[in-house]
């Protein structure tokens, strides 16, 4: 993929995919900026060479309805809050006065349009609608990593209608980080695999076999790969029909000499809610009608002592329901040892980012990805269609 070093922006329309969709509470405030933050090193770059810069996003689901709810004003807002100067806004993304106000663009100003999604056309990448967005810029920069997994017409589509596409330096910086945590790891390389389901994740468990020297399984995912080991789970989340499955990647682990680590203790609960009564209990020993929310502190210290002998970490799921405190103190101890390993880490975007957050390890880790779906879709060991229309 081109780099958007390769390439001489000075005075050209440059159409930079971003990513804002962005938190907001009720009275439409940006709770989490984050994602503009990500975006101000390109922005600045491709302003001081002069760029006319046009910015692109999708927000929430709006499913081809204009609605103010789902609107990037407040993104526009924040955006030229954070560059201390103006960033200007237009309430379409396609049609004339969209071009007008391109065409009256000066070199270094920036201008960002309005939600792609407020035309079902993008998400059903019309050629059509990828076009009109095409033909708004002389250079397009795809710098959007956790949408790059969607087959979309700002993604996909609209690189069959610039004469330059390259990647923006978020979706470098994402890309490479991948590379250097999976497929050139410093050894030896562990896996941290939880979250609630197997199906979800399977792809990834698979592809990661072909990887790790270390496989730790948490969460209720570990609740299935329990239960195929012979251990009854009792009321715990489980995926009847991927005991199979989970039975088979136990015994590939064993054959290729991967050590696969499951919990030996768990916290459970009479229920599932945050005041429910709780103990800690073998995984042999749940008792009936109770259900595991949590690994256990032997568990969570077995998996922390791995976890520091790594040379490289990648961490994609919770260990437990971490919303809640009292099944929170897994995931706290295998962040902990991750922050504090020498290795470098690499930390799936999503619900592991909000947890790296949730327990103050979100500074202390090589890398936290932008992307949770993306992320898990080259961990599946797939190519990202967003990275392979660059190509």
């Amino acid at each position: 993929m081109k780099s958007v070093r390769d390439i001489d922006v000075q005075g050209k329309k440059v159409f930079v995919r971003v990513d804002y969709n962005l938190p907001m509470d009720e009275k439409l405030n940006i709770t989490d900026d984050n994602r503009i933050r990500a975006t101000l090193d390109l922005i600045e770059y491709l302003s001081t060479r002069k760029a006319k810069i046009i910015l692109a996003s999708h927000m929430g689901r709006p499913n081809g309805i204009k609605d103010d709810r789902f609107s990037l004003l407040p993104a526009a807002q924040c955006l030229a809050g954070l560059l201390g100067r103006k960033v200007l806004f237009v309430d379409d993304c396609i049609g004339k006065d969209v071009e007008q106000q391109v065409a009256d663009l000066e070199d270094g100003q920036i201008l960002l349009l309005e939600n792609l999604r407020f035309y079902n056309e993008e998400k059903k990448n019309d050629l059509n609608f990828a076009k009109k967005l095409a033909d708004l810029c002389d250079v397009y920069i795809n710098n959007a990593f956790a949408v790059s997994h969607r087959d979309q017409a700002s993604i996909t589509g609209i690189t069959k209608f610039v004469s330059q596409a390259c990647a923006g330096f978020l979706l470098e910086k994402e890309v490479q980080s991948y590379y250097d945590s999976v497929e050139n790891p410093k050894k030896p390389l562990i896996t941290v695999i939880g979250g609630a389901k197997v199906s979800s994740k399977l792809a990834a468990l698979e592809n990661m076999l072909n990887f790790v020297d270390k496989l730790i399984i948490g969460g209720a995912m570990a609740n299935t790969f329990l239960n195929a080991s012979g251990v009854d789970t009792k009321d715990s989340m489980i995926e009847v029909d991927l005991l199979k499955t989970a039975a088979a990647i136990i015994e590939k682990a064993d054959k290729k000499g991967i050590e696969l680590l499951l919990p030996s203790d768990l916290v459970v609960a009479d229920k599932f809610d945050k005041n429910a009564v709780t103990k800690i209990v073998p995984v042999d020993e749940i008792p009936d009608n109770w259900m595991a929310l949590d690994i256990g502190p032997e568990t969570a210290n077995r998996y922390a002592q791995a976890i520091l002998q790594a040379g490289t970490i990648v961490w994609n799921g919770p260990m437990g329901v971490f919303e809640m405190e009292k099944f929170a103190a897994g995931t706290q101890t295998v962040a902990d040892a991750i922050a504090g390993a020498k290795a470098f880490s690499i930390v799936g975007g999503g619900d592991t980012g909000l947890a790296a957050k949730q327990c103050g390890v979100a500074d202390k880790v090589s890398y936290i990805s932008t992307g949770g779906g993306a992320f898990l879709y080259m961990m599946e060991g797939k190519k990202l269609p967003g990275v392979l229309a660059l190509e």
